[in-house]
């Protein structure tokens, strides 16, 4: 996409300014980052942000839930095990809650069960930690664009 400015302020010396705008890059995505561990919880955020994300940052289901800025997220990045109200009974509230948000768990807890249980209640992926980031944007792409669900086991 082309954008054309006017930058002469009516003088006519100047002429038009040419910006390129990547079409990805002009509708911003929220991804709400659900995660007890702070470095963590901090490198997510800063690969995201890299990546042109916007980010919300929680460090417990609780957090989130109490958020008045969770109606905008655009997909959560969500942690198995958290204290207090656990991934996977976050998951169930929200889709008690009709609240449809694509849901990317990453958990050292790479268990198969686990990863079924999520998968088959609607998650859009199942990714272990440690996690490329390659494998966690591409997961996080493929959940807003609404692509086929990610289970892949991944390493850094």
């Amino acid at each position: 996409m082309l954008l054309l400015f006017d930058l002469s302020g009516g003088s006519s010396n100047r002429g038009l300014e040419v910006f390129k705008v990547n079409r990805q890059a002009t509708k911003i995505s929220i991804i709400a980052i659900v995660e007890d561990d702070d470095p963590l919880r901090d490198a997510l955020e800063s690969i995201l942000r890299a990546a042109g994300f916007s980010v919300d940052k929680f460090p417990s289901a609780e957090a989130f839930l109490e958020s008045p800025d969770r109606q905008r997220t655009s997909c959560l990045v969500l942690d198995v095990r958290l204290p207090g109200i656990s991934g996977i009974e976050l998951q169930q509230r929200l889709r008690d809650a009709n609240f449809a948000v694509p849901i990317i768990f990453v958990t050292a807890q790479g268990d198969a069960s686990v990863r079924d249980l999520v998968m088959g209640a609607g998650a859009a992926g199942f990714l272990t930690k440690p996690v490329r980031s390659e494998t966690l944007l591409a997961s996080i792409r493929a959940a807003i664009g609404r692509a086929a669900p990610v289970d892949r086991k991944s390493t850094r």
